[in-house]
């Protein structure tokens, strides 16, 4: 049983990946098209580290500003789920087992900067400054838990070109 999840988990952890390569592809209509229809299969009950992964990836199809934002913290709420279930910095709360044995609980913790990142980014072109700040200062105080590779020295440099962009204006 265990073994047929994990290769279910696989399987949509891969179906995502494709849709993430048709978006950097630059098909961003089809990559929406299959997030949507995933997003629709996984329901509310799915697996978070799923949901946050296509969430967070759902965000960057979107037209418009306010159904980023919306993406953006549909991703935020399923890694919160999962850190609130036992996961790193979390206890465990009723029903929570299933997150708090989440073996990419960490890859989680590793959004977090991106996550809010992309959230000052949302706030700043609908013109909510205050809330980008916020949110800007949560993804540097994330960053510190980031490894010194080349994701997190890019999600640093992200962080540092947002925040110049922001006194800037």
């Amino acid at each position: 049983m265990v073994e047929q999840q994990e290769a279910s988990d696989d399987a949509v952890m891969t179906r995502i990946g494709q849709a993430i390569m048709l978006l950097h592809g630059g098909d961003r209509e089809e990559a929406r098209n299959r997030f949507g229809a995933l997003w629709s299969e996984l329901g509310a009950d799915g697996d978070a580290l799923h949901r946050c992964t296509l969430a967070h990836y759902m965000a960057d199809t979107q037209d418009d500003p306010g159904d980023e934002l919306a993406w953006d913290l549909r991703a935020l709420t399923a890694a919160d789920g999962l850190r609130a279930a036992g996961g790193p910095d979390g206890g465990e709360e009723p029903g929570g087992a299933r997150a708090a044995e989440h073996r990419d609980t960490p890859a989680v913790r590793a959004f977090y900067p991106s996550l809010h990142l992309n959230l000052a980014a949302d706030y700043l072109k609908l013109q909510r400054p205050e809330s980008a700040r916020i949110h800007l200062q949560r993804a540097r105080a994330a960053a510190v838990s980031l490894a010194d590779d080349g994701y997190g020295g890019g999600v640093r440099a992200a962080i540092d070109r947002l925040e110049l962009r922001m006194r800037e204006e």
